[in-house]
């Protein structure tokens, strides 16, 4: 189905454009998926710094959205101090192909 399908049929955070603007969108959540496809698996300090203006509760926050939704697996290794490390699930990998033309959308486009 196209956007076009759903014109006029209520709430369009219903629709599955909605879904996925409620899984990706907002400042951060696609920045942070981009990373942890670069990467492989991230732990939550290197996010940090790589990422730059995030705050840390932010950051906390928008990864534990992303966990809920599917999108990245937490790993707690259990030593002192704690190490945590992020990684995409498969769920999320499905998503690459998107965010592919995105940047590829960025590339053509942001210096006009």
């Amino acid at each position: 189905m196209s956007v076009a399908d759903y014109k006029g049929k209520g709430n369009i955070q219903e629709t599955p454009f909605g879904y996925t603007l409620s899984v990706i969108g907002g400042k951060w959540k696609m920045l942070i998926i981009y990373l942890l496809a670069e990467n492989q698996t991230v732990r939550f300090n290197d996010m940090k710094r790589r990422i730059g203006a995030i705050t840390y509760k932010t950051l906390s926050a928008q990864l534990k959205e992303l966990e809920a939704d599917g999108m990245v697996n937490r790993k707690e290794y259990p030593q002192v101090p704690p190490k945590v490390e992020y990684s995409l699930t498969a769920k999320a990998e499905t998503l690459l192909p998107v965010l592919e033309q995105l940047c590829e959308w960025g590339v053509k486009n942001q210096n006009n």
